[in-house]
């Protein structure tokens, strides 16, 4: 079922280790299928090194299991609210990349301050609030979900494809699998760039003009950066 997706996956994951934003089994990506109402998630704690396209697990949109031997993501009810809510999205990726992650340990969003960074996010990379005892001793998983999607109130998802969880990590997502993947190493990159930044000058600001225009030339309906 979904073999061409489950490929993707796999590959989109193993590509998460390519790029040094995983280590262990610390990340997760999928994709759905939204014709068909099913996506597809990696497997919770399988080694990377002996994971195999047939491993990955297909889901319904109510979360269960349709296709696998093996357990989906532990982050997979998290991954389901996304798309539940977010129907714009075709994939997202999970990571605890180093300094995406200090940032989301720190509570504090990803400021955009450079071009770079506005190539990819029209604005800041939001950071949602801290969890409260009933969302963390409940339906955990789901309501790290649930923190994201409030904390995109009049936030377009496509426009900032990636939010860091309070105290926990980075999401991202695309408009596919390889996007979402993509988006997470922008993620981390912008973030590494805010950290020395902000070391070297805590009191920088980023000409708002330059946001616009770097986001504009490659997502606007004008836009004209590359082929």
């Amino acid at each position: 079922m979904l073999e061409a997706l489950k490929e993707e996956v796999f590959k989109a994951n193993l590509d998460l280790v390519k790029h040094g934003l995983v280590i262990f089994t610390w990340g997760n990506a999928s994709a759905i299928d939204r014709s068909k109402g099913l996506f597809v998630i990696k497997p919770s704690g399988v080694d990377y090194d002996i994971m195999k396209p047939s491993d990955m697990v297909v889901c319904d949109m109510n979360g269960n299991v349709v296709d696998g031997t093996l357990k989906p993501s532990s982050d997979m009810p998290t991954h389901l609210y996304l798309y539940q809510h977010f129907k714009e999205i075709g994939g997202v990726v999970h990571t605890h990349s180093t300094y995406a992650t200090a940032w989301a340990q720190a509570g504090v969003g990803i400021p955009n301050i450079g071009t770079t960074h506005a190539d990819y996010f029209a604005q800041d990379i939001p950071c949602t609030r801290q969890m409260n005892e009933e969302e963390v001793f409940g339906a955990y998983e789901r309501d790290t979900g649930k923190v994201i999607i409030e904390r995109f109130n009049g936030i377009k998802p496509l426009e900032v494809p990636g939010v860091l969880v309070h105290n926990h990590g980075p999401f991202s997502w695309g408009n596919d699998v390889h996007n979402a993947v993509h988006n997470a190493v922008v993620m981390e990159q912008v973030a590494k760039m805010a950290s020395i930044s902000l070391s070297v000058n805590p009191a920088l600001k980023m000409n708002p003009l330059l946001i616009k225009k770097h986001y504009e030339r490659k997502h606007g309906k004008n836009a004209y950066y590359g082929q």
